[in-house]
């Protein structure tokens, strides 16, 4: 094969300012929206992010028994700290500090409020929707400001303060809230936000929208640039080490490979693996298949986000800002059964200064590595474990959900320096990835992606978030957690490659993955659907009539086991007094015991059950706080002629404590023959 050789492009860095800058301008933090080479600086003492959200409360850490109680509650739409005055008091911070991030899943008209550095009046007082709808100044900007069309509401404009943060909702005010900030050293003065910023920090804005508009590098990435290109045979590796006589960064690696059509791409690209070290390190920093590195699997989907891509010309892209004090050594090996074309670009710059503050890139692929040791936290899956100082910036999860229904109730926990309580607490895997409602709508936005889905969430999907200006700096340890609800027997699967830089003294226990954990898996374990001996489904059965509402099929999978056929006939829409006629066949007159079994849920109602007209026993209140199946009912003994028969559900209303939407769940009909004399 051809030989492959970087492509090199030098510039010189002007010395980087002192890690605890004491001063930074509204301008300054604006660029750190875009800004990577920041992500590579060691973090000052005292400087943290953490999230203020809605998770459900009652998740909590016992110190007294060193016991996470309650580590799974899933209530997660109106958690807030305390109320004041009527009022909802959703989040409070020290500064100096700054939010870089608002999210919500729901946001409606009341108002949310935040008053900054103890004033009494809010520096921002509008309805939750106005912090993301574009018409309110600054919160303007088309990217910055955005509701992904998978229905998650962001806004990344800065809200920096200098001594405190309080943020206040009437009621109303929606379901669902992210706030994430960051503190920086004591002794950094930051300016107190205010709306009516001035001409130069409108133009930071609007730089920082167009270069997050503009996220794929340009064809010809410098001057005198050169592709050489050739073919892996299987086994065979290709090799560049670039020398340095002082320090340097790579500031961008671009790939292009002829890949067999899909689904045939999937596994060319899990074949192939990406590895670099770091002056002369015994175990590589960086590991990962290809198409995982860049940030999206499986196969080839075309993405374009600010650090990784693929781009509309078909190169695969990475700017992360990798630094290295004398060499830096990239890898590709064909770990594959068949040869693969490849062409690859280097860019790199020196460095001027002290190495020293740059801390090197890491990025490796696992699946269920490193599950916690605590029972209670069994839920948490850890994507992410790692000691000594660094940076957290991203994360990429590939899911293989072969059943359908929604995968991702988990919130994400990040530990930070040995915290027994997450600084970091989420409400929905998906609102991590800056959308919500569990859905399947691919998406791609420069910090936050949805890359892949094959469709209602059943069977591959790949979701991914990179923290940039809110990375999450760490002095000891980090770890990083998302609650994964479904066993691994289900199956529902993870992979993730995560990203994050790490000083001189750190360690990352990750070891290179084989090809036999990373092709194939999704097919080792059979989907297996639970269906009761017999029942006829209630999703199956035809509808003769109705008075009211609209009936569909839905799907109960994240209910592991609880519906027979993972599904049930959902009855929506209703009200009291309507009526749905069901036909009930029966193939062979005789005796039998007739069962049933039906929903029960927050926001259902009581019911009222015929056959051929005449009454079945009593009323059936199906309500519950949560979602449950009510258990087989036994509604007796009944002959019955051979053909088709009429079930009927008549709604007579509701509990007082439900929601009064009425609705109705029929799991399934079973008819027991009754042996007789």
């Amino acid at each position: 094969m051809k030989r492959h050789y970087s492509i090199l492009s030098f510039c010189v860095l002007l010395a980087w300012p002192a890690q605890a800058q004491q001063k930074l301008s509204y301008v300054d933090l604006v660029h750190r929206l875009t800004d990577l080479e920041s992500l590579a600086v060691l973090p000052a003492a005292g400087e943290q992010c953490a999230q203020w959200s809605s998770y459900d409360r009652r998740s909590r850490y016992d110190a007294q028994s060193g016991k996470y109680i309650d580590w799974d509650a899933n209530g997660d739409g109106g958690g807030i700290i305390r109320k004041e005055g009527g009022k909802l008091v959703l989040a409070e911070m020290t500064g100096p500090g700054c939010i870089w991030r608002i999210w919500s899943a729901t946001p409606k008209q009341g108002h949310v409020r935040i008053y900054l550095d103890e004033a009494s009046v809010p520096v921002v007082d509008l309805l939750f929707t106005g912090y993301f709808d574009g018409k309110n100044a600054p919160f303007t900007r088309s990217v910055l400001v955005h509701t992904t069309p998978a229905n998650g509401w962001n806004n990344y404009t800065p809200i920096p303060y200098q001594k405190s943060c309080k943020i206040i909702a009437d009621p109303g005010w929606g379901d669902y809230y992210h706030f994430t900030y960051s503190t920086f050293p004591q002794g950094t003065q930051v300016p107190t936000f205010n709306r009516q910023l001035g001409s130069e920090e409108e133009a930071a804005l609007d730089e920082a929208n167009r270069i997050l508009m503009e996220c794929e590098p340009p064809a010809s990435p410098g001057p005198g640039l050169r592709t050489r290109q050739g073919s892996l045979a299987p086994g065979q590796k290709t090799k560049t080490v670039l020398l340095r006589d002082g320090p340097a960064a790579i500031t961008l690696l671009r790939v292009k490979s002829q890949l067999p059509p899909p689904p045939a791409d999937i596994d060319a690209l899990r074949s192939v693996t990406l590895q670099i070290r770091w002056d002369g390190e015994s175990e590589p920093s960086v590991w990962a298949p290809l198409g995982d590195f860049f940030g999206t699997a499986p196969g080839t989907n075309s993405y374009q986000s600010l650090p990784l891509g693929l781009g509309k010309d078909g190169w695969w892209y990475c700017k992360w800002f990798m630094a290295f004090a004398k060499s830096a050594e990239v890898t590709f090996k064909n770990e594959g059964t068949a040869p693969v074309s490849l062409q690859y670009q280097v860019t790199s710059k020196r460095l001027e200064g002290d190495i020293s503050r740059f801390a090197r890139f890491h990025v490796k692929w696992h699946r269920d590595a490193f599950p916690p040791a605590e029972p209670e936290r069994q839920i948490d899956w850890p994507f992410l474990k790692a000691t000594g100082a660094g940076r957290y910036v991203g994360l990429m999860l590939h899911v293989w959900n072969p059943r359908g229904g929604w995968w991702g109730e988990g919130d994400e926990k990040f530990f930070v320096d040995g915290e027994k309580f997450p600084s970091t607490f989420g409400t929905g895997s998906e609102d991590y990835f800056g959308y919500a409602w569990s859905s399947p709508v691919v998406f791609h936005h420069p910090y936050h992606n949805q890359t892949h889905n094959d469709g209602n969430s059943r069977g591959h999907l790949s979701v991914n978030r990179w923290q940039i200006a809110d990375n999450v700096p760490f002095h000891t340890s980090f770890e990083g957690c998302i609650e994964k609800y479904f066993p691994n027997q289900r199956p529902t699967l993870y992979a993730a490659t995560v990203y994050w830089y790490l000083g001189a003294t750190g360690q990352d226990p990750y070891r290179p993955a084989p090809l036999s954990e990373r092709i194939g898996y999704w097919n080792s374990t059979p989907v297996l659907t639970f269906k009761v001996p017999g029942a006829l489904e209630g999703e199956r059965l035809k509808i003769l009539s109705r008075t009211g509402g609209n009936t569909e099929e839905q799907d109960m999978t994240p209910f592991e086991g609880q519906w027979s056929n993972d599904a049930h006939l959902w009855w929506t829409g209703a009200k009291p007094g309507d009526r749905l006629d069901l036909a009930l066949p029966v193939a062979n007159a005789g005796h039998y015991n007739l069962k049933l079994q039906m929903t029960k849920a927050p926001d259902y109602g009581i019911v009222q059950l015929y056959l051929d007209g005449q009454k079945l026993g009593a009323p059936t209140d199906l309500y519950c706080p949560s979602v449950l199946p009510t258990g087989p009912l036994n509604l007796g003994a009944t002959h019955f002629s051979a053909g088709e028969h009429k079930l009927t559900v008549e709604i007579l209303g509701a509990n007082e404590r439900a929601i009064k939407s009425y609705m109705v769940g029929l799991d399934y009909v079973s008819l027991e023959p009754i042996k007789t004399p």
